[in-house]
């Protein structure tokens, strides 16, 4: 499908802009890799675990895929400009150790986009896994720390890309949409619910403060810009806006919209689940996602662990300077390359959760 201008109010065209029954017929989104791929993976992990001790040492000269990177350009171009998902399969992690697995990730997205900091702890190699955490009513608890079901959201940068090292014992299941065909049916069933999601709204940063910002920001929704509809959906956060007391109220719209595009997700979801050395790549401006609740293993070496990346693409989709608002430190027409960066924040790449 060949992209066309998009306009307000009016119907998306755009590559981004599937459905699940589409998905389902159409698996050219996954790559499996060949034994090929496989040992000029091997090669370089085991070349790079004889002279490193910490990923951040790996520097764009080390890092020689000269079969496996031209395909890993090519994902990256259709995450980018096309459907705006995609999963590699095969990465050998029952056979790496946690650093030789960081290594193989961290090469594998160094041809997607550029890592930035994924949390106040400057964590620039994150980890999905359960660390004990509870309710998300609290502004200080992280979903993707919990076993819980995860709202419907996308992450604050281009792309996120996530590696399964352990799956769960049950559940766990990730779920994706297209936030594209979201809007869609948005403008079809109820457009002034649409328009509502189309104007400034506060959100809650939940802690994450940058220097000299507000504890909230405001961002659309649905962002139109040089022709391009960006989507940015993170429907927890906005809602957690009101306990601001400060801040106007939220209109009755606003809240039919929230619930809208919830409903809309939950009908229009893909499921996937998750295998070890998986590596799943999504573009935040075109998709939403989300987890199902999981059971873990009882033992430690077998609970469900996942590594993740966030990453800038700055040849990525043009953004409205709202965008800004999120992030601290940026120019106009910067990409958010400076991820969450607060007070103090010193950038790492941890081999385990913390």
């Amino acid at each position: 499908m060949a992209r066309k201008p998009a306009i307000s109010m009016k119907h998306v065209v755009d590559p981004a802009a599937w459905t699940a029954d589409e998905l389902r017929k159409d698996q050219g989104w996954v790559y499996n890799l060949s034994a090929t791929d496989i040992a000029e993976l091997d090669f370089l992990v085991n070349e790079l675990d004889n002279k490193i001790t910490d990923v951040l040492e790996i520097s764009p000269e080390k890092i020689f895929l000269p079969t496996l990177a031209p395909k890993l350009k090519n994902i990256a171009n259709d995450v980018i400009k096309g459907k705006g998902l995609a999963l590699i399969r095969g990465v050998p992690v029952e056979r790496y150790s946690r650093l030789q697995s960081a290594i193989a990730f961290w090469c594998i997205g160094s041809y997607i986009g550029q890592p930035v900091s994924q949390n106040a702890k400057g964590h620039l190699l994150g980890h999905v896994q359960d660390l004990g955490g509870t309710s998300l009513s609290n502004p200080d608890n992280r979903g993707y720390q919990t076993h819980d079901g995860l709202p419907y959201h996308c992450d604050s940068c281009d792309v996120v890309v996530l590696m399964c090292l352990h799956p769960s014992k049950t559940g766990g299941l990730s779920t994706v949409v297209s936030s594209l065909s979201i809007y869609n049916e948005m403008v079809e069933r109820a457009p002034k619910l649409a328009l509502a999601l189309s104007e400034a709204i506060y959100r809650d940063r939940r802690n994450e403060i940058p220097e000299g910002k507000n504890p909230w920001f405001q961002l659309p929704v649905f962002n139109f810009f040089k022709d391009y509809l960006t989507v940015s959906w993170q429907g927890a956060y906005i809602r957690s806006a009101a306990r601001f007391e400060e801040l106007p109220q939220q209109s009755q719209n606003l809240k039919d919209g929230l619930d809208l595009f919830n409903k809309l997700a939950n009908e229009m979801a893909y499921s996937m689940e998750f295998k070890p050395g998986d590596v799943q790549i999504l573009h935040n401006h075109v998709t939403v996602h989300s987890r199902t609740a999981y059971e873990d293993w009882p033992e430690p070496e077998r609970k469900r662990h996942l590594l993740r990346l966030w990453l800038a693409t700055p040849s990525g989709r043009p953004l409205p300077p709202a965008y800004e608002e999120r992030y601290g430190g940026l120019k106009t027409g910067d990409r958010p390359a400076g991820g969450i960066i607060v007070p103090g924040t010193v950038l790492k790449a941890p081999l385990y959760a913390e």
